[in-house]
């Protein structure tokens, strides 16, 4: 029984554990102690070379639960997909050769990678739906990167050419909006004030609490993208908001609200009892089609606790992710005003939602990374693919930028973000620097006095 309690102890807060349909499991073989000599691995002195070192850090095992969503069928799918391919490419009854088979060339080069990312790629952290789907996220996280590495060798006039390529309708200048204009607390302004962006609004942070599952970290980030678009309304127009814009309808009633329907979403994952049954062991129609349909719930739920005043790694990586956040909420903004497209294009909107599902995993890997070393000695594909996304877009978006926005960073903006760098270097010498440093000298006074004994 005490072995089997410490198994259980040894799977990652990621892995699926014992399932009550394990029978249907196939037999798995005994997992090596972690370590070195059983002792714990810290993320700074992991040897990447030893037994313990896995490529899928996370998962353990496949969830059987429904047993016809685990069936390989790799062999079989690729036949059908070459018989496919090869019907559309060379049937001039399905199209015709010319332009509209060479855009579903294109669309079909993406199916193939993405039918490749879903059978090959590695597991990541999540089992629901299916870990296929976060394959699938995982390459269209690769498709856009490669895409965002093949604009930066490109000049913005060629680039916005090439987006009339996917919407003719781009490559028209957007008008410049100011949404500052009249700021007299009216009944009227308020009224107008409340469109669909207000709905955007909660949604985005509705996500953004189930991604981060942190009220604070919630707060903060939200007051911290107020305060961004304050410091950039000299080069993006429609950044310029009324006070009551930015601080009642945008902090304290949209994001909040978003915020702590999120956070009462996670609450709830968190307390639900989850048993899971197999297909064939639930009777009924209306069981099985339930069961189906839980299959697109989380497996288990995780709460992340960020410890921002643990230690250094931890206050690190909590600034580092809020600036990702916040580069990730902004680049959009830049990319749609260089390249002439309005807030509610297609192209806008998937790119937020593909950020908000690279981002599920993404953090679940970073928080996993930084908490629990043992079993993450590497970081994450998903964290590692999304950063790279995000910088560059940064790169992009700084190449097409110069020459457009001309107004100089007001002198208040500069001083204003100087205190606050100068702040976060500041607290980490203050509570991690110097006391490290004080016990590195009591140490070494320590260790000279028990040497003056010695000689003695």
């Amino acid at each position: 029984m005490e072995s089997g309690r410490e198994e259980k102890a040894e799977l990652s807060a990621a892995s699926p554990g014992d399932d009550s349909d394990g029978a249907l499991s196939p037999a798995t073989e005994l997992e090596p102690n972690p370590g070195i000599d059983g002792a714990p691995v810290r993320w700074y002195d992991a040897d990447r070379t030893e037994s313990y070192t896995r490529i899928t850090p996370f998962q353990e095992k496949h969830d059987t639960s429904v047993e016809f969503f685990y069936k390989p069928l790799t062999l079989s799918a690729l036949t059908c997909a070459l018989i496919l391919l090869a019907y559309v490419a060379m049937t001039q009854d399905v199209l015709e050769e010319g332009r509209d088979k060479r855009r579903v060339g294109v669309y079909a080069a993406i199916t193939a990678f993405l039918m490749f990312s879903t059978i090959q790629f590695r597991d990541g952290p999540f089992i629901r739906p299916h870990p296929a789907f976060w394959r699938v996220v995982l390459g269209v996280n690769l498709l856009y990167e490669l895409a965002l590495v093949f604009l930066l060798f490109q000049d913005l006039q060629t680039a916005r050419k090439m987006m009339t390529y996917i919407d003719p309708d781009l490559g028209v200048p957007l008008p410049e909006k100011s949404y500052a204009e009249n700021c007299a607390v009216t009944t009227r302004n308020i009224w107008n004030a409340l469109d669909v962006f207000c709905i955007a609004h909660t949604l985005g942070w509705f996500g953004k609490a189930m991604i981060l599952r942190d009220y604070w970290f919630c707060w903060i980030l939200s007051i911290a993208f107020e305060l961004a678009e304050y410091s950039l309304q000299h080069q993006l127009p429609n950044f310029a908001e009324c006070w009551w814009d930015h601080w009642v309808l945008d902090v304290l009633i949209c994001n909040w609200l978003g915020t702590y329907i999120g956070m009462k979403t996670c609450q709830y994952f968190e307390v639900k009892p989850y048993s899971w049954r197999g297909f064939r062991q639930t009777r009924g129609i209306r069981p099985k089609m339930k069961r189906v349909l839980s299959q697109f719930s989380p497996h288990d739920f995780t709460a992340f606790k960020w410890g921002t005043a643990t230690d250094f790694l931890h206050y690190f990586t909590v600034v580092l992710l809020l600036l990702v956040f916040l580069a990730a909420e902004l680049n959009p903004f830049y990319l749609k005003s260089l390249l002439w497209m309005e807030p509610d294009h297609p192209i806008v909107i998937l790119r937020l939602a593909f950020v908000f599902l690279c981002a599920l995993p993404a953090v679940r890997e970073l928080h996993q990374y930084i908490s629990d070393p043992r079993r993450a000695v590497r970081m994450g594909q998903h964290v590692w693919l999304l950063l790279a996304t995000i910088v560059t877009e940064i790169l992009v978006i700084t190449k097409w930028s110069k020459g457009m926005f001309p107004e100089p960073l007001p002198a208040g903006v500069k001083w204003g973000w100087i205190t606050t760098a100068t702040l976060l270097v500041l607290y980490p010498i203050r509570w991690f620097g110097i006391p490290s440093v004080r016990s590195y000298i009591r140490k070494r006074k320590q260790r000279k006095g028990i040497e003056v004994e010695k000689g003695e």
